[in-house]
């Protein structure tokens, strides 16, 4: 994915998420990559994922559980 630099990043990043959730690339439950790996993956920081990852639980697609990550609500 091509990231615009102009603006801010961790809602473009957070849309992709979104996307590929949409998608079905993770199934409901499983758990959901980590953020250095996520920022591995799109070249960004791991505080820009964590703002991502922060907007998809604040909308109900992941659960984090404290010491275990991030899974897949729906």
């Amino acid at each position: 994915m091509e990231l615009d630099r102009s603006v801010p990043v961790w809602p473009q990043v957070a849309a992709d998420l979104r996307r590929r959730l949409d998608a079905g690339e993770w199934e409901p439950g499983e758990r959901f990559p980590g953020t250095v790996a996520l920022a591995a993956e799109y070249g960004v920081t791991q505080s820009t994922v964590q703002k991502a990852v922060v907007a998809l639980r604040e909308e109900g697609r992941l659960r984090t559980v404290l010491g275990a990550g991030s899974y897949v609500q729906h």
